[in-house]
């Protein structure tokens, strides 16, 4: 996508339209009963999830964001919605027979009779594969809590506007409440469209009316990124040529920026100026 927009085909980049589909599970995982659920014990879930999204707004644009504004709340995922046969673990509550979409003993059980030791079965386990280890994490562990029964504060879903130099704009979401896809992209540009999802792109031209699509190869954690990241990481300090990382620090804190910038517009209802 990158080298796509340097490439000129699309003419001049008009606005961006991207989608963080966090995925209903991974967000009860992670967000509810695990690590970032709670903001003074983490970070605001603009910060923990999306600093990424803001990374790549960055990379493709590669001009600064001068506005922000943001909206979102925890809507779901509380008290006030637990039903009324739930229980306050997932072992004993009798909706874990496939009506609650966020049991966590068939979740995991799932997981485990499937093979899976990766993530996020070690999160849980800690190298012990067995049934009887999932029994004792869920029945005295953070992953076995009802998901409306926790100690969880962040917002499950949040909406992004931005604003970048020379008056480009993004607008970006991010919710829990989607399915096993990954993040989708649409470039729009004064000569046509690009849309993307990680595995796919489709070019679409005003010129020629005319549509190109691509198979992207992408293997391994996070579409290959893992790899890729460490693979340069590792030239660079070989050969000593700082350029091999592709980015820097600079980088990295402008798009913390840009999180913490969009957490005070949601909290306060103004727009931030970066």
């Amino acid at each position: 996508m990158k080298d796509f927009v340097d490439s000129g085909r699309l003419g001049q980049i008009i606005s961006i339209r991207h989608l963080e589909p966090v995925n209903f599970w991974r967000f009860g995982h992670s967000f509810v009963r695990g690590n970032w659920r709670n903001e003074e014990e983490s970070s605001p879930f603009i910060l923990a999830k999306t600093c990424h999204d803001f990374d790549i707004f960055s990379y493709l644009i590669n001009k600064p964001c001068r506005k922000i504004s943001s909206f979102g709340t925890l809507m779901h995922f509380k008290a006030e919605n637990k039903p009324k046969e739930a229980t306050a673990r997932c072992l004993d509550c009798p909706l874990s027979d496939g009506s609650c979409p966020y049991s966590a003993s068939r979740y995991y059980g799932e997981l485990l009779k499937s093979g899976e030791t990766d993530w996020p079965v070690n999160v849980v386990l800690n190298e012990e594969y067995t049934e009887e280890a999932l029994e004792e994490a869920l029945r005295h562990g953070p992953y076995g809590r009802c998901v409306y029964d926790c100690d969880n504060d962040v917002v499950d879903h949040q909406v992004v506007n931005l604003e970048f130099k020379g008056g480009i704009t993004a607008s970006f979401v991010a919710s829990a409440f989607t399915d096993h896809r990954v993040r989708e992209t649409e470039i729009m540009g004064s000569l046509g469209t690009l849309r993307g999802d990680g595995t796919t792109l489709e070019f679409s031209c005003f010129k020629t009316r005319e549509k190109e699509s691509w198979k992207i190869e992408a293997k391994g954690m996070h579409l290959g990124g893992d790899d890729a990241m460490l693979d340069s990481f590792l030239k660079a300090v070989r050969s000593g040529d700082r350029s091999l990382l592709h980015t820097g620090a600079q980088e990295s804190v402008a798009s913390h920026l840009m999180a913490f910038a969009a957490e005070r517009s949601r909290l306060s209802g103004e727009t931030q100026l970066l």
